[in-house]
């Protein structure tokens, strides 16, 4: 049931992106560029995201398991280090050169969109390049305790 439910949600949320026109790149880069021709349409549908997340997170932390009887794991750190901050530009960056981020990039690259075969392929490599640099990363810190 558990993958079922994963699935469903998946499905629910790129429902959403395809119907709120966000796997279109140029609604993005609308919205981005603020001394041009600006679209707002992505803002009113951020707004709509942080409400419910807003309210889900709010439930969430009262709860002790999830719905379907896992175990909660909400994040608990508040800190704000040069990891986040530098993944956080990179995000930003990404988003606006290409005008896709990773929801919008999976759902249009299930379309055939070739612009969205070449985001996906970058953003998969990024990860595995950060796996590989944090394995590194964690070797150094065992070698040095």
């Amino acid at each position: 049931m558990h993958r079922v439910s994963e699935f469903i949600v998946g499905l629910l949320f790129g429902l959403g992106l395809l119907l709120s026109g966000m796997t279109d790149p140029s609604k993005v880069l609308g919205f981005l560029d603020l001394f041009g021709a600006w679209d707002p349409s992505l803002a009113f549908v951020m707004g709509g995201a942080i409400a419910v997340g807003f309210f889900a997170f709010a439930l969430a932390a009262k709860r002790t398991r999830a719905f379907f009887g896992g175990a909660m794991h909400l994040p608990t750190s508040n800190d704000i280090d040069h990891r986040l901050v530098l993944g956080a530009v990179t995000f930003g960056v990404g988003w606006g050169l290409a005008g896709f981020c990773p929801g919008p990039g999976l759902v249009s690259l299930a379309s055939g969109e070739p612009k969205a075969a070449a985001f996906v392929g970058a953003m998969v490599g990024g990860m595995l390049l950060f796996e590989a640099l944090e394995h590194l990363r964690q070797r150094r810190l065992s070698a040095q305790a």
